[in-house]
C-alpha cells in the first residue's frame, strides 16, 4: 500500500489508516481485525484514550507488540472520564496532558508514542499551555510529533500559528465538504497533512447507501436530498467501482491529505476499504461530476 509524507516529519502513513475505536474489546476478535490490517500493508493505526476507557489502546498495543517499530501508533488525549464512567469532561491543561501521556504509554505497552493529538479543542482553551505541553513531550522522547483532532477552522488556524502541529484529523467526505474551503488550502500551504475520518459519511457513501439513511439526513442533507445524491453519485461514478472506492480516492485526491482513517468492525471491512484505497484515482471529470452533485458549505457551527 502506498504511503504519504504526514506533514514535515519524517513519518510516511500509508494512504488507508486502521481507524481502532470500532473494533471491540473482545481481545481475539479485535486482534483479528489488527492483523488483517497488518496483512493488508497499513502501517498506520489510530485509537484514543477515551475509547472503552482505556481498553482500546491496551490491545492494540498487545497486538502491535511484536512489529512496533514498523508501525505508527496515533493517540488523543483531552477528554476526562468522571468517576461514574458515564460522561467525560473537556481538559486540555498541560498538567492533565503530561499526566495522561504515561497512562497511555502504558496501557500501549511502548516507550513512545508516534503521534500523539489534541482530541478537540475550542477557542476558549489555554492553548499556549496546551502547545507547551505536547513541545515538552517531544522534547522528552515520549511522543516523536504532535497534531489536533479537530473541525474547527478557528482552532485550526491557531495551532497552525503558534504550534509545530504536522497534522490535523477531521472530518472529511464527499457529503461533508466543508474543510474545501478554509481549512484544506491553509494547511496544504503550510506543509501540515490533514488526516481524514468518516470517509463514508456512517454508510452512506458504502455499497449499501440509504439503508444506513437516518430520518435526520446527514450534514446539511435531508433525507429526502440523500435519496436523489447518493443514488445518482453510484450511477454516475460507482459502474465500474464501489461507492466506498470512490468516497476514498475523492479525499485522496486532495493534495493536503495523507492517509483517510476508516473504521473496522470485522476483518472483510479492512479488505474491502483496502483494495478501495489501491483502486484507480479519480480523473479530473469525476472530481468535477462529484462537486457538481454536492454541496460545498463552510462551516456554521463549530467555528
Amino acid at each position: 500500500m502506498k504511503k504519504r509524507k504526514l506533514g514535515n516529519s519524517d513519518l510516511y502513513v500509508t494512504e488507508l489508516g486502521l481507524g481502532c475505536m470500532s473494533i471491540g474489546t473482545e481481545e481475539k476478535a479485535a486482534g483479528e481485525i489488527i492483523e488483517t490490517a497488518l496483512e493488508e500493508g497499513i502501517n498506520y493505526f489510530d485509537t484514543a484514550d477515551l475509547y472503552d476507557f482505556g481498553v482500546n489502546e491496551a490491545i492494540l498495543g498487545r497486538a502491535l507488540k511484536d512489529v512496533r517499530e514498523q508501525v505508527i501508533i496515533a493517540t488523543k488525549v483531552g477528554n476526562r472520564w468522571n468517576q461514574r464512567r458515564d460522561g467525560w469532561s473537556w481538559d486540555p491543561s498541560k498538567a492533565y496532558i503530561k499526566e495522561q501521556v504515561k497512562e497511555s504509554l502504558k496501557r500501549l505497552g511502548t516507550d513512545y508514542i508516534d503521534l500523539y493529538q489534541l482530541h478537540g479543542g475550542t477557542l476558549d482553551d489555554p492553548i499556549d499551555e496546551t502547545i507547551e505541553a505536547f513541545e515538552e513531550l517531544k522534547a522528552e522522547g515520549f511522543i516523536r510529533y504532535y497534531g489536533i483532532s479537530s473541525i474547527r477552522p478557528n482552532v485550526i488556524r491557531e495551532f497552525v500559528r503558534k504550534s509545530s502541529i504536522v497534522s490535523v484529523m477531521m472530518q472529511y467526505s464527499i457529503l461533508d465538504r466543508r474543510p474545501e474551503e478554509e481549512s484544506l488550502p491553509l494547511l496544504h500551504e503550510h506543509g501540515i497533512s490533514v488526516v481524514t475520518r468518516g470517509p463514508l459519511a456512517k454508510g452512506l457513501l458504502s455499497d449499501k447507501m440509504l439503508e444506513k439513511a437516518s430520518v435526520k439526513g446527514y450534514q446539511d442533507y435531508s433525507l429526502n436530498e440523500l435519496t436523489k445524491v447518493v443514488p445518482m453519485l453510484k450511477e454516475k461514478l460507482a459502474s465500474f467501482r464501489s461507492l466506498s472506492g470512490v468516497a476514498l480516492q475523492y479525499n485522496l485526491a486532495n493534495p493536503a491529505v495523507a492517509s483517510v482513517i476508516a473504521g473496522a468492525s470485522n476483518p472483510e471491512q479492512i479488505r474491502m476499504n483496502a483494495r478501495a484505497v489501491r483502486s484507480n484515482p479519480l480523473t479530473s471529470e469525476e472530481i468535477a461530476i462529484i462537486k457538481e452533485l454536492t454541496k460545498a458549505n463552510l462551516y456554521s457551527d463549530h467555528r
